[in-house]
């Protein structure tokens, strides 16, 4: 019971991290403003189960070029593809 509660906080600690670095990316507070950057966060928190990632990278894909967000998911992919290994 306590692994498995572990467990838990430790993914929520993750996703958590995964959003701050996109909002960080997005707002320009605590790093560059970058929309790749936040959107590649974003995508990857989301993917993990965040839903506020989800509707934040709805938000900035809206404001972004086709070109930034071919260029984000690709970040987002090349992360995933490292992290596994």
């Amino acid at each position: 019971m306590l692994n498995s509660a572990m467990a838990i906080e430790a993914k929520e600690d993750i996703l958590g991290d995964l959003f701050a670095k996109g909002l960080s990316a997005s707002t320009g507070v605590g790093a560059e403003l970058d929309l790749v950057e936040a959107h590649k966060w974003f995508n990857i928190a989301a993917l993990k189960g965040n839903i506020e990632a989800r509707m934040r990278r709805v938000e900035i894909a809206e404001i972004m070029t086709e070109n930034q967000i071919s260029a984000a998911q690709k970040a987002a992919r090349d992360w995933l593809s490292r992290a596994k290994n």
